[in-house]
């Protein structure tokens, strides 16, 4: 096999933006938020906010995650996460929830059309998204569990989920 790892110069790199944009709420964890800018970054994601008692740029601990990535991710701070959920919907952002609930949609059903604008809420590390967040949500996704852990790390999740979105809009 005369295969090898590539350089970073050696990658061609094709820098797209996707109609996804990631709402962040109340994270605790600066490494956490580093590495939601560095899956943004990797997966074409158009903007990330950080609402509540998210940590923000700049930050030692969310740098040092994030690999300079926060000079390339559109990001912004808003206090209120309810308030901005409003404005994105008024801007024809359909809200999603990744959090696992009684009506939630295993994430390899969940369809979106090509033209949609997704707006995917995550929420904090110890208790999720709360019941106001959840109530203005248009659709609620879960990755399916395996294990016996019934969650895992909040970034984790998000990558797979902003994978799959992804994946669906590139189907056409």
């Amino acid at each position: 096999m005369n295969d090898y790892q590539l350089t970073h110069d050696e990658i061609k790199k094709e820098i797209r933006k996707y109609p996804i944009c990631l709402l962040a709420n109340d994270l605790i964890v600066p490494m956490n938020v580093g590495n939601l800018f560095r899956m943004a970054d990797a997966l074409g994601v158009e903007k990330l906010y950080l609402c509540g008692k998210t940590p923000i740029p700049p930050n030692k601990k969310i740098n040092r995650s994030a690999r300079s990535t926060v000079k390339f991710v559109e990001h912004e701070y808003r206090e209120n996460a309810l308030e901005l959920i409003q404005d994105l919907k008024e801007q024809g952002y359909k809200i999603i929830s990744l959090e696992i609930t009684k009506k939630s949609t295993d994430i390899r059903h969940f369809q979106i059309a090509p033209t949609d604008k997704i707006c995917l809420l995550i929420g904090t590390e110890n208790y999720g998204i709360g019941q106001e967040l959840l109530d203005m949500s248009e659709a609620a996704i879960h990755i399916p569990m395996h294990g016996y852990n019934s969650s895992m790390n909040v970034a984790m999740a998000a990558s797979i989920a902003v994978y799959e979105l992804t994946r669906q809009l590139d189907k056409d």
